[in-house]
């Protein structure tokens, strides 16, 4: 096997995460909105909702690959472990963001009341080698 062979082989396997029996490369495209999909997340409610994903992506050592914060909607490709259902990932991500912001952005009464800032539901897709560059592309480019 020629060099390039090798490095190449290698460059894809640093994609796949291992675990103690395990190689996987789990991706995910995410797709959610604020209640009432209100155009509210810009600015600096914008800026403190991308440092909470990422904390929370870090804490759970999850990676996200793209992350585009639109003013009505989020947009995510994550990478994450088999350990953790897509469901409860997506209400670590919902849930605490939603507390700290409407902790820290008060002024969010006037448009919402009761406990939760996201609306139900959210929008999920897999994604592989073949299509991940499209993905994130697409993301990237909301």
């Amino acid at each position: 096997m020629r060099s390039a062979d090798v490095c190449g082989i290698l460059r894809i396997m640093k994609r796949y995460w291992t675990g103690a029996h395990t190689k996987h490369k789990l991706m995910v495209h995410i797709v959610w909105v604020p209640k009432y999909r209100k155009r509210i997340l810009k600015g600096a409610l914008a800026k403190r909702l991308r440092e909470l994903l990422l904390e929370c992506s870090e804490v759970n050592r999850w990676r996200i690959e793209e992350l585009n914060i639109q003013p009505d909607h989020v947009h995510m490709v994550l990478q994450f472990k088999p350990d953790v259902a897509l469901s409860k990932i997506i209400q670590l991500f919902k849930g605490k963001s939603s507390l700290i912001i409407r902790k820290e952005f008060p002024e969010l009464k006037e448009f919402y009341w009761g406990s939760s800032f996201w609306g139900d539901g959210f929008f999920a897709e897999t994604v592989g080698d073949c299509n991940v560059e499209t993905i994130k592309r697409y993301v990237r480019n909301q």
